[in-house]
C-alpha cells in the first residue's frame, strides 16, 4: 500500500491542516495511485485557478486518478464533476470520513460525494503525529463560519461554526511538539468564534491559555486569521503579555470604510480596528500586524478607497493579503452595483503598494537586532513576527530554534547570520 502520488493544496491554512488529515486516510484506507486536489473557493480566481491545476494536473499525470475536494468541491460539485479529468469529488465533510475514502479504493467508476455541509454539526479533532520536515505545525481548532457576510461564500462550503474540544487540541499540540514542531499554528475559518456548541462555552482565549498551560514545552503559538471584534479579554492578555504567543496579528479586517464595513455586515468599524493594533501596539511594541483587503467591493467610491487606503498607514498594517473583488454567485454583494474590474485591480495594486513600503519600513527596523528564531527549509528562518530572514551560513534542521543577527533587508525579507 502506498501513499497518494501527490496531495495540492490550494487556499488557506485550514486546507493545509486537512490535506494532512487526508494524506494518513487515504493512506490507511487503500486510495492510492491518485492525486488529490484540495480547492478553494474564496475567489472566482480560485476557483479558475483549481479548474488550470486540475487539467495541468492531469496531462502531467494521465494514469493517475484526480480526486476533487476542499470548498470549491463544496459549492460547485457539477462543475468539477463535468470534467472528465476528475475521478472524484469529495464535500468538505466526506473528505474526512474514512468510508469515504474506503469507496474510492474499491472502485473505478467516478464517484461523486457531496452532502449538505449546513447540516453537519460537529467537526472531529483528527488527530496527526506530524507535518514532515515543515518547521511548523497547523492545528485545527474550529470549522465553518455562522457570519454571513455579504460578499462571501465559504460558510456554504464550510458549514456553521463548529469547535474542537480543547482536550482534544492539547493533544493533537503535544503529538506536534513530540515529532519536533516549534510552532504551532491554531487555524480555522473563523478561530474567534472558537467554542460554539462546546460545554461551558469556551472562548478562544480561554483555549490558548490551557493550552500554553498544558503545553509548557511549546515554544511559539501562532494565530491565523482573527476577527477584531471578537477578540475577548483573556486572549488580548495573552497577546500582550505572553512571549510565546507569537507578536504577529493577522486581521480579518476587509476595509477601512465604515459604510463599506457595514454593506460588508462585518461587526467592527475602522476605528474599532485601529484602537486595537494601537492598545497592542503599545503593550508589546514589537508586534507586526497583517489583514485581509478588499479593493472595488461594491458602491466603493474613491472616497470610500482612500480610507481603505489610509488605514494601511494609520493602523501600521505590514503583512497585506489583497484582493480585487470578485462577484460569487450566490452572495448578497453580487447583486449589488459593481466597480468596474479595471478600477477594482488599480485599488488593489495601490493597496499592495502602500503594504509594501509599510513593510519595508519595518523590515530596516529590524536590522542590526539579534533575535530568537526557527529554522524553516531552503535556508530561512522565520521570526516571531512572521519576518523572514535569509541565512547564509545555515546547516541547521527545520524546526531548530537558533539565534539570528539581522545584517540588512532585501527587497520584502531580511538577511542575517547565525550568532
Amino acid at each position: 500500500m502506498s501513499d497518494p502520488d501527490e496531495i495540492i493544496t490550494l487556499g488557506c491554512r485550514l486546507n493545509l491542516a486537512e490535506s494532512e488529515m487526508m494524506r494518513r486516510l487515504s493512506r490507511e484506507n487503500g486510495c492510492c495511485d491518485s492525486i488529490i486536489i484540495n480547492t478553494c473557493a474564496v475567489t472566482n480566481e480560485a476557483v479558475r485557478t483549481a479548474r488550470q491545476r486540475i487539467r495541468r494536473t492531469k496531462r502531467d499525470h494521465p494514469n493517475s486518478r484526480i480526486i476533487v475536494t476542499g470548498c470549491a468541491a463544496q459549492t460547485e460539485p457539477d462543475t468539477f464533476a463535468s470534467m472528465t479529468e476528475v475521478s472524484a469529488v469529495l464535500g468538505n465533510h466526506e473528505k474526512l470520513n474514512p468510508d469515504h475514502w474506503r469507496k474510492l479504493a474499491a472502485t473505478e467508476d467516478q464517484v461523486i460525494q457531496v452532502n449538505d455541509i449546513l447540516s453537519v454539526r460537529e467537526t472531529a479533532g483528527h488527530l496527526l503525529d506530524g507535518y514532515g520536515d515543515r518547521a511548523r505545525a497547523f492545528v485545527q481548532i474550529q470549522n465553518g463560519c455562522d457570519h454571513r457576510c455579504t460578499f462571501c461564500i465559504i460558510p456554504y462550503g464550510r458549514g456553521n461554526s463548529r469547535s474542537v474540544p480543547i482536550d482534544t487540541i492539547i493533544e493533537q499540540t503535544h503529538r506536534m511538539v513530540d515529532a519536533g514542531h516549534r510552532e504551532v499554528v491554531l487555524t480555522g475559518v473563523d478561530i474567534t468564534s472558537y467554542g460554539d456548541g462546546l460545554e461551558g462555552a469556551p472562548t478562544l482565549g480561554t483555549l490558548v491559555g490551557s493550552l500554553l498551560d498544558a503545553v509548557p514545552e511549546l515554544y511559539r503559538l501562532r494565530l491565523s486569521s482573527i476577527d477584531g471584534a471578537e477578540i475577548d479579554e483573556a486572549l488580548l492578555e495573552r497577546i500582550i503579555g505572553d512571549e510565546r504567543v507569537a507578536p504577529h496579528l493577522h486581521l480579518s479586517l476587509q476595509a477601512g470604510d465604515n459604510l463599506i464595513l457595514k454593506r460588508m455586515k462585518r461587526r467592527h468599524t475602522r476605528e474599532q480596528a485601529i484602537e486595537l493594533c494601537r492598545t497592542v501596539r503599545e503593550r508589546r511594541p514589537e508586534v507586526a500586524f497583517g489583514a485581509d483587503i478588499i479593493a472595488g467591493f461594491p458602491t466603493e467610491t474613491d472616497d470610500m478607497f482612500e480610507r481603505s487606503l489610509g488605514i494601511i498607514y494609520e493602523a501600521g498594517l505590514q503583512f497585506l493579503h489583497v484582493f480585487p473583488f470578485s462577484p460569487r454567485m450566490g452572495t448578497p454583494a453580487a447583486r449589488m452595483p459593481q466597480v468596474p474590474g479595471k478600477i477594482a485591480k488599480e485599488r488593489a495594486r495601490r493597496l499592495r503598494e502602500a503594504g509594501s513600503k509599510n513593510l519595508k519600513k519595518f523590515l530596516d527596523q529590524q536590522v542590526g537586532k539579534t533575535f530568537e528564531a526557527i529554522q524553516e527549509s531552503g535556508g530561512t528562518a522565520r521570526l516571531g513576527n512572521y519576518a523572514q530572514v535569509g541565512l547564509n551560513d545555515s546547516q541547521v534542521n527545520p524546526g531548530e530554534v537558533v539565534k539570528v543577527k539581522v545584517s540588512a533587508r532585501d527587497g520584502e525579507r531580511l538577511v542575517g547570520a547565525l550568532v
